[in-house]
C-alpha cells in the first residue's frame, strides 16, 4: 500500500470517527472481530495531570497475511494522541518520515503487539501526567492483517485530595450537578403549571395538559441523566440508569415534537381536530423519532470502534434534521390559512393581526432548532476540553427558554393573547378592509 493512500485511510478513519465523539467516557468493553482497518478509535477522554488508563485486551487472534515474513507486530498496537498531535502525525506520514502512526515520537505509546510473545492477552496501566484531551486509538499498519480481540478500557482521573477515581472526562465532571439543578427547575415548573391549571380550570384546553406531560417527562429525563452521570463518575458504569434515561428521552422527544406540531396547527385553540395533511406530519415525525432514539442508543452503547457507528451517527443526524423541518410545516400552513381567510372576512383580518404569534412561534422554533443543533455543537467544538460542560448548560438554557416562551404565550386565559381584540384595532382593520375594496373597484 502506497504512503499517500495509507495516510488518506488513516485520516479518514480517525478524523471521521472523532468528528462524532461519544457523549461520555466510562469503563467500556469492545469486541473487535476480523478487522483490518488501519485505525480504530475507541474513546476520547479529558485527562488531568493525574490521569490513568487501564487497558485489558484478551482473546487476541491475528489473521496472518499471505506473506508472514512481512509481518511487523511493532506496527500494531495502542496509543494515545490529541487531535493536534494527529495532524502532525499525518504530516510526518506525508513527508515519508514514518510509515505508520504508531512509529511517531509525538504519540504516547501504550502497547505494541510485538510484546505479546505468543500470549493472547495483556494488561497494562498507563499513567498520564500531561493534562489534555486524548483519544485511545488502535493502529494496524500491517496490510491484510485481520485482528480479533476483546478490549476493556477504563480511563479516569484521580482526585488530588481523596484519591478517588473520577470516570467522567475533565470537562464533564460537573455534569451530574448541572443536570440535577435543571431537573429541579423543571419540577418547580411542573408544580407552578399544575397550580396555574387549577386556578384557570375554567379556561384550560387539552393542549395545556399535553404541555404538563412534556414538562414532567423533561424533568424525569434530566433526573435520570443526572443519576446516570453520577454513577458513571463514581463507578464507570450507569447501573441501569441509562435504560431509564433512554426511555424518558424517547418519550420526551416524541411528546415535544408532537406538541410543536399541535401548537402549530392551532389544535384545541383554533380547532378541535387535525386535517389529513397535519395527521400525516405526525405519522412521519413519530416513527422518525423512534428511529432517532434507536440510533442514539447504538451510538452511545457501541462506541466509535464499531464498523457501523459512523453510519448510525449519520442516520441520527439526518432523521433529526428531517424532524426539525417537518414540525415547521404546520405552523406555515396555519399562517397561510389565516392569511387567505383575511381576504374575505374583516374579523379574520383582525385575527391575523393578533395572530402574529404564530409567526413569532415559527421564528422561535427555528431559533431553538438552530441553537441546539448548530450553535451548541460549535460551542462544544471550539471550547477547551476543560469547559465542555458550558455547551451542555447553553443547550439546557436554550431549551428552558423555549419551554418558558411556549408556556407563557399559550397559558390558559379567558381571552388567549392570540385572540384579544380591542375596539380600536377592530375599527382600524374594518376601515383598512373597506379602503382595500374601494381601491380594487
Amino acid at each position: 500500500m502506497s504512503i499517500p493512500k495509507f495516510s488518506f485511510l488513516l485520516f479518514f478513519f480517525f478524523v471521521t470517527s472523532l468528528f462524532y465523539s461519544p457523549s461520555l467516557a466510562e469503563i467500556r468493553s469492545s469486541e473487535v472481530r476480523s478487522d483490518d482497518r488501519p485505525i480504530i478509535p475507541f474513546d476520547e477522554f479529558g485527562f488531568t495531570h493525574r490521569g490513568r488508563l487501564e487497558l485489558n485486551v484478551s482473546k487476541i487472534s491475528l489473521g496472518v497475511p499471505s506473506n508472514p515474513s512481512s509481518l511487523d507486530l511493532s506496527k500494531v498496537g495502542f496509543f494515545l494522541c490529541t487531535r493536534d498531535t494527529w495532524m502532525h502525525v499525518l504530516e510526518q506520514i506525508e513527508d515519508a518520515e514514518i510509515t505508520c502512526a504508531i512509529q511517531s515520537d509525538i504519540v504516547k505509546l501504550v502497547y505494541t503487539f510485538d510484546k505479546l510473545h505468543d500470549n493472547s492477552s495483556f494488561d497494562t496501566l498507563f499513567v498520564e501526567t500531561d493534562s489534555d484531551q486524548y483519544s485511545l486509538v488502535f493502529a494496524n499498519c500491517c496490510p491484510q492483517l485481520k485482528v480479533s480481540m476483546t478490549v476493556r478500557s477504563a480511563m479516569y482521573n484521580l482526585d488530588p485530595k481523596s484519591g478517588n477515581r473520577d470516570y467522567l472526562s475533565a470537562g464533564k465532571a460537573i455534569l451530574p450537578r448541572i443536570y440535577f439543578v435543571f431537573s429541579l427547575v423543571y419540577f418547580c415548573l411542573c408544580i407552578f403549571w399544575i397550580f396555574l391549571l387549577f386556578k384557570k380550570r375554567l379556561t384550560i384546553h387539552a393542549i395545556h395538559f399535553f404541555m404538563l406531560a412534556v414538562i414532567i417527562l423533561k424533568a424525569l429525563n434530566l433526573l435520570c441523566e443526572a443519576e446516570d452521570k453520577s454513577y458513571i463518575k463514581r463507578t464507570g458504569s450507569a447501573h441501569g440508569w441509562d435504560v431509564l434515561f433512554y426511555i424518558f428521552s424517547f418519550l420526551k422527544g416524541i411528546m415535544l415534537f408532537t406538541l410543536i406540531v399541535l401548537i402549530g396547527t392551532g389544535w384545541s385553540f383554533l380547532k378541535p381536530y387535525l386535517q389529513d395533511k397535519e395527521k400525516k406530519v405526525l405519522m412521519i415525525v413519530i416513527p422518525l423519532q423512534v428511529i432517532a432514539n434507536i440510533a442514539q442508543v447504538v451510538i452511545d452503547e457501541d462506541g466509535p470502534y464499531g464498523d457501523e457507528w459512523v453510519t448510525w451517527k449519520q442516520v441520527f443526524l439526518l432523521v433529526d434534521v428531517i424532524c426539525c423541518c417537518a414540525v415547521l410545516f404546520p405552523i406555515v400552513w396555519s399562517i397561510k390559512n389565516l392569511r387567505e381567510a383575511a381576504k374575505s372576512d374583516g374579523k379574520a383580518a383582525v385575527n391575523l393581526m393578533k395572530l402574529t404569534l404564530f409567526r413569532q412561534y415559527y421564528v422561535v422554533v427555528i431559533c431553538y432548532i438552530y441553537f441546539t443543533r448548530v450553535v451548541v455543537y460549535a460551542l462544544e467544538t471550539i471550547t477547551s476540553y476543560r469547559y465542555l460542560w458550558t455547551s451542555v448548560v447553553a443547550g439546557e438554557v436554550a431549551t428552558l427558554a423555549f419551554y418558558l416562551f411556549t408556556g407563557f404565550k399559550f397559558r390558559p386565559e379567558v381571552h388567549n393573547p392570540y385572540f384579544m381584540i380591542d375596539d380600536e384595532e377592530e375599527e382600524a382593520a374594518s376601515e383598512a378592509l373597506k379602503f382595500g375594496d374601494e381601491f380594487e373597484l
